[in-house]
């Protein structure tokens, strides 16, 4: 009994592109693209935005580094917060570190 391949391989192949790169460029560009003009945004969206883990940013909130709001009962972070937290880390001289002998 022949094997039929998988849509998504057969294109791959086609294409002379590894499959799970075709699966990657086929999820960007179905992914649906973020409101840019979104004045408040999740927790989920703030960490995107900054390229952290989402526990990362509620950290980041805990300890006031970035600033949040409360609407009911969610989270938001403002776009602006995350330009002065930005603006602070770049102005924050680096830590230094002790090397061992």
């Amino acid at each position: 009994m022949p094997t039929t391949l998988p849509p998504l391989t057969r294109i791959a192949d086609a294409l002379g592109v590894p499959e799970q790169r075709l699966r990657t460029l086929v999820l960007e560009h179905t992914a649906p693209t973020p409101d840019a003009t979104l004045a408040a945004l999740t927790v989920e969206e703030a960490a995107r935005r900054l390229g952290v883990g989402r526990t990362t940013m509620y950290a980041l909130i805990a300890s006031g580094e970035v600033q949040s709001v409360r609407i009911g009962r969610l989270r938001r972070v403002s776009a602006d917060a995350l330009a002065v937290y930005l603006a602070d880390c770049s102005q924050a001289p680096a830590p230094t570190v002790a090397l061992a002998a």
